[in-house]
């Protein structure tokens, strides 16, 4: 599925509650909480800091879409093709960084 059928979904979901699209400042806030919630998985998973013992697993996966889903959000919101926006930024490294890092064998 493409970011723009996902964008279109996700506009079905909202469009169908009058209080519609949370506004910028509200996004901005939920989106930290969501990267919040992935840094914590994160640093249990890979980190120092371990749960606590009764503590369930996390789901990276889930934390990860939810971060998507936000960030679809403030993008139809704002007007902006996420498709396009993620193509120009891949062209953008693929041209910078097409010699920063150490290319694998075979790969050139």
């Amino acid at each position: 599925m493409s970011l723009a059928d996902n964008q279109r979904r996700v506009d079905a979901w909202i469009s169908q509650f009058e209080e519609g699209y949370f506004h910028p400042l509200t996004n901005i806030a939920r989106l930290t909480e969501e990267v919040g919630e992935l840094a914590r998985e994160v640093n249990h998973r890979f980190g120092q800091k371990t749960k606590k013992q009764h503590e369930p697993e996390g789901d990276l996966a889930m934390e990860m879409a939810d971060i998507i889903f936000v960030l679809i959000c403030m993008a139809n919101r704002e007007g902006i093709d996420l498709d396009e926006a993620f193509a120009r930024m891949m062209a953008k490294v693929e041209v910078r960084d097409r010699d920063r890092w150490t290319r694998k064998a075979g790969n050139s």
